[in-house]
C-alpha cells in the first residue's frame, strides 16, 4: 500500500485549484464544476471524476475509489482487562463508487471490501464486512416553491453536524450506513433534513449486511447558516429493543432535542452543542443530557484548541430513572485518534495544539483528562458497551491521556497518518480492576480518487 501511494505521488501532477473537497461519504462532491473547464489545465486523474453522458452536460458520471491500510497496535488494552490486552492488527478496505446524474435524477452506488488481519479476538462490525454494498440510493431533485427538495431512498452514510450523535463511523475500518428515506429541503440559507432510517447491521461475511431489526432512527435536522456563523436545531427519535446499560437491558425509546452553534470569525472558531434526552427504558423514564464544546484560535502556523464535554451518567442503577446519555451513532474518533472511552458518563478537558510544518505536513499534541460525571454509573466504550461498572468505586477520576498525531498530505489523492497515544489510569480504574497504562499506536496510508 505504501509503495502504491508513493508511486502515485511520483506520477500524478499537482491538483488544480478550486476543485471539490473530498469527503468521507463521497456523494456530496459535485464534480459537475468541471463541465466548462479546460482539460489541459487539469490533473490527468480528473477524467475519472467527470465524464459527460449527453451533449449539453446535463447527464454525467463520476467514478472514484478509496483504498486504505491502517495498522493499530495496543499494549495493555483496556488497562490490561481486554480479552487480548496486547494486540496488533491491520485493517484493509477498498471502496469504489459511481455517481450517475441524469438531469434531476441520480443514482449513487458504493461498494466495500473490508477485512482485518491479525486480530486476536473475533472481528466486530467495525472491523470486517467482507464484500458488501456500503451505499446504494436513488434520488430526485424537485422544486417546491422557493425550495429545492431532494427525495432520497436506499442505503447511505449520514453525517449530521459535528457527528456527536449521527456520524459515518469513518475512522474505524467499516463505516456505519443506514437504510431508509432521507428528504432534504434547501432554501438558502436554511437546510432542513427529514429522515426515517434503520442502521445497517454489519456481518463479517460477503453480502450479509442488512437493516437492523432492533434499532431505528427518525429525525428532523435544521441548519441556518447565513455566513460564517451557523445554528443547528434538531429532534431525533431513537429506538433500540435490546439496549444495555449498567442499569440493565431492555427496550429503549429515546428522544434527543439539541442545538449547535458553530462558526468562525478572524482567528477564532467554535463548535458548541447542547443536547437533552428523554423517553423510556424498560418502561421507566429517561432523563439525560450533554454539553460539548470546541473552541480554537489560530496564529499562523499554530492552532490552539480547547475541547470540553460534560455527558451525563446514571445516578443510581437501582432507581427507576435512567440518566445515562446515549450518543447513538457517534463518529469513530470521538475523543482523539485512539481512545478506549465513549461519550457516556464523562467529564473531560482536552487542550491541544497543532503546528503546520509546511509541505502539507502537520503535527498535533493533545492532553485529555477524564472523570465520571456520576458516581452511580460506569464507563462505556464508543459502541456504547459497558467497560467497567461503577458500583465498585466512588472515585471520579478515570485517567489521563496524551496523544501526538502526525499527518502528511503529500498529494491531493494521498494521505499518511501516524499517531501515538497513552492512557494512564486514574483512581477509578485502579479501584475496579487491572490498571496498566495503555499504549496505542496507529499508522495509515490512504489513496482516495
Amino acid at each position: 500500500m505504501l509503495a502504491f501511494a508513493l508511486a502515485v505521488i511520483a506520477t500524478v501532477p499537482a491538483a488544480a485549484q478550486d476543485l471539490p473537497a473530498q469527503v468521507g461519504w463521497r456523494y456530496d462532491e459535485d464534480w459537475s464544476v468541471l463541465r466548462d473547464r479546460n482539460p489541459a489545465a487539469l490533473p490527468d486523474w480528473i477524467p475519472a471524476k467527470y465524464r459527460p453522458l449527453s451533449a449539453d452536460g446535463s447527464s454525467w458520471i463520476s467514478t472514484g475509489v478509496e483504498a486504505r491500510a491502517r495498522y493499530e497496535g495496543y499494549q495493555n488494552n483496556l488497562w490490561g482487562s481486554a480479552p487480548a490486552p496486547d494486540d496488533g492488527y491491520l485493517w484493509l478496505r477498498l471502496m469504489p463508487h459511481a455517481d450517475i446524474h441524469a438531469g434531476p435524477v441520480r443514482a449513487f452506488v458504493q461498494g466495500i471490501a473490508g477485512y482485518v488481519v491479525g486480530l486476536e479476538t473475533p472481528p466486530g462490525p467495525a472491523d470486517q464486512t467482507g464484500v458488501d454494498l456500503l451505499q446504494g440510493f436513488g434520488e430526485a431533485v424537485v422544486p417546491v416553491g422557493d425550495a429545492m427538495v431532494t427525495l432520497r431512498g436506499g442505503r447511505e452514510l449520514i453525517s449530521l453536524g459535528s457527528e456527536r450523535l449521527v456520524g459515518t463511523r469513518y475512522g474505524p475500518n467499516i463505516p456505519q450506513p443506514f437504510d431508509g428515506v432521507h428528504v432534504i429541503a434547501d432554501v438558502a440559507p436554511i437546510r432542513l433534513q427529514l429522515m426515517r432510517v434503520d442502521p445497517v447491521a454489519i456481518g463479517p461475511g460477503n453480502f450479509d449486511d442488512h437493516a437492523s431489526d432492533t434499532r431505528s432512527l427518525t429525525g428532523a435536522y435544521a441548519t441556518l447558516q447565513p455566513g460564517g456563523t451557523g445554528v443547528d436545531a434538531y429532534v431525533l427519535d431513537f429506538r433500540n429493543r435490546n439496549a444495555q446499560f449498567e442499569q440493565g437491558t431492555g427496550d429503549e425509546h429515546r428522544q434527543t432535542v439539541g442545538v449547535r452553534v458553530f462558526g468562525e470569525r478572524g482567528p477564532w472558531s467554535w463548535n458548541w452543542e447542547l443536547m437533552e434526552q428523554f423517553g423510556r427504558f424498560s418502561g421507566e423514564p429517561i432523563r439525560a443530557w450533554s454539553l460539548g464544546t470546541e473552541t480554537a484560535y489560530r496564529i499562523e502556523p499554530v492552532t490552539f484548541r480547547l475541547r470540553a464535554d460534560i455527558i451525563s451518567g446514571d445516578h443510581d442503577a437501582a432507581d427507576h430513572v435512567l440518566q445515562t446519555f446515549n450518543p447513538m451513532f457517534p463518529k469513530g474518533k470521538y475523543f482523539g485518534e485512539l481512545t478506549p472511552l465513549g461519550p457516556s458518563n464523562i467529564v473531560n478537558v482536552h487542550p491541544g495544539i497543532d503546528f503546520d510544518l509546511g509541505h502539507n505536513l502537520t503535527i498535533g499534541f493533545a492532553a485529555i483528562a477524564y472523570w465520571r460525571q456520576s458516581r452511580g454509573d460506569g464507563i462505556y466504550g464508543i459502541a456504547g458497551n459497558l467497560l467497567r461498572a461503577g458500583n465498585r468505586s466512588d472515585a471520579l477520576h478515570i485517567g489521563d491521556q496524551q496523544e501526538v498525531v502526525l499527518n502528511w498530505h503529500p498529494h491531493p489523492l494521498v494521505n499518511v497518518l501516524a499517531s501515538y497515544s497513552l492512557f494512564e489510569p486514574g483512581e477509578f480504574i485502579r479501584q475496579t480492576g487491572p490498571a496498566q497504562t495503555i499504549h496505542m499506536i496507529g499508522f495509515e496510508v490512504m489513496y482516495r480518487l
